[in-house]
């Protein structure tokens, strides 16, 4: 009788996938849920982004294989954006590899720096993505603390107490996911420190810089980062563009090739239209288009999102950063769930439990901005009556 691998038993079902399920099966019995969850922009991509991709498409020279190591003004757009957003010189042809996504980039560095057994350090919490990957490639996972009294930043002290002789990958995730802590420049110098001195590669994934965010930092910032360093990053949130899967690796010339060569057996590349759009994308949204779509519009949500979490007798620091709000539930809840399944089932309103971050994220829950003002205002109108009700 035919068994699947291992490996298969090793994961679960993306919780997201298994909840939202049960979320159309409500909607589907008349509840109109309204989703809180997931950090998909909702907004789309700029006229001139979604422009060139209709041109690109209208070609019928366009729509042969692409070369995995993407075009030549994909690749430079993608370095232009690094300085000019960063300040950071990258080689467009050695240091920058697109990709299309961060989970494909996780696949691809864990494959290329980490053999059967190895270690890595994960973040908790953290994106879970992280773990599910490792266990499917059977690398053995130590998890760090990241907690909210030291500003979800890694406890260095507590670090260099464990055996790191078999560590091989750090993952690291600034501005961070799902706690909103922001990046500082004093931790990516401590990081690079900690990679040279125990000859780990700290993996930096960097989504959300931009996002409520008026000083975007990135590891590469720090000299000699680019020697031990990798830093994933995403057109997805920055760009409104989660479905066009537009992402990069940056690195030194030997890390990208490490990696491109693990990723040149899986994938081929992107179709050409959606890499010129990119392109386009990178080369002219302007400031003003990033203010109003990245700090504004997410801005207002974020108001909106502070007084569904202050209904919930939940608290928050206001000062964190990213597309989501991060909020400790009130010790009258014996667990998140208790809360979170509440809202769902008597509030109609879905909210991301933190519990599947981690261990450290059994006390807190988590809103997406990724709603229209009014659906996060009708979800605060929703809990405030059954707040109400429930006195």
């Amino acid at each position: 009788m035919i068994q699947p691998a291992e490996r298969v038993h090793s994961v679960q079902e993306y919780y997201f996938s298994r909840k939202l399920k049960e979320v159309a099966q409500l909607n589907a019995e008349g509840q109109d849920i309204i989703s809180l969850a997931i950090g998909s922009p909702d907004m789309p991509p700029s006229p001139q982004t979604i422009d060139k991709l209709c041109e690109v498409a209208h070609d019928p020279k366009a729509h042969g294989y692409q070369p995995t190591s993407g075009i030549p003004e994909l690749r430079q757009a993608m370095v232009g954006f690094y300085k000019k957003t960063y300040g950071v010189e990258v080689d467009w042809k050695t240091e920058i590899q697109p990709i299309i996504g961060s989970k494909e980039g996780i696949m691809y560095a864990t494959l290329a720096f980490c053999n059967p057994g190895d270690e890595v350090l994960i973040p908790d919490p953290g994106y879970p993505t992280y773990t599910a990957i490792n266990n499917i490639f059977g690398t053995k996972i130590t998890y760090y603390n990241l907690r909210e009294d030291n500003g979800w930043q890694p406890d260095f002290e507590e670090l260099e107490q464990k055996d790191l002789s078999r560590v091989k990958v750090m993952w690291t995730n600034y501005p961070n996911m799902p706690t909103g802590g922001n990046a500082r420049r004093e931790t990516f110098e401590r990081l690079v420190d900690f990679a040279r001195r125990h000859d780990i590669v700290v993996v930096n994934d960097n989504p959300y810089s931009l996002i409520l965010n008026q000083h975007p930092m990135s590891i590469m910032q720090v000299p000699g980062a680019k020697d031990c360093c990798i830093e994933f990053n995403s057109m997805s949130k920055s760009h409104n563009m989660p479905g066009w899967r537009m992402a990069m690796m940056v690195s030194n010339r030997d890390y990208i090739s490490w990696m491109f060569k693990i990723q040149s057996n899986i994938e081929n590349g992107t179709f050409r239209g959606i890499q010129l759009a990119a392109a386009e994308a990178f080369n002219t949204n302007s400031d003003e288009w990033h203010r109003v779509n990245n700090i504004e519009n997410y801005g207002r949500r974020r108001a909106i999102a502070e007084q569904v979490m202050t209904a919930l007798d939940c608290t928050f620091d206001p000062h964190q950063v990213g597309m989501f709000l991060w909020g400790r539930i009130p010790d009258s809840y014996e667990n998140v769930e208790e809360l979170t399944e509440k809202v769902l089932h008597e509030a109609r309103v879905f909210i991301t439990p933190g519990f599947i971050f981690g261990n450290n994220g059994k006390r807190y829950i988590r809103i997406s901005l990724c709603a229209k003002d009014e659906k996060i205002k009708e979800a605060l109108e929703r809990i405030n009556a059954w707040k109400s009700k429930n006195k």
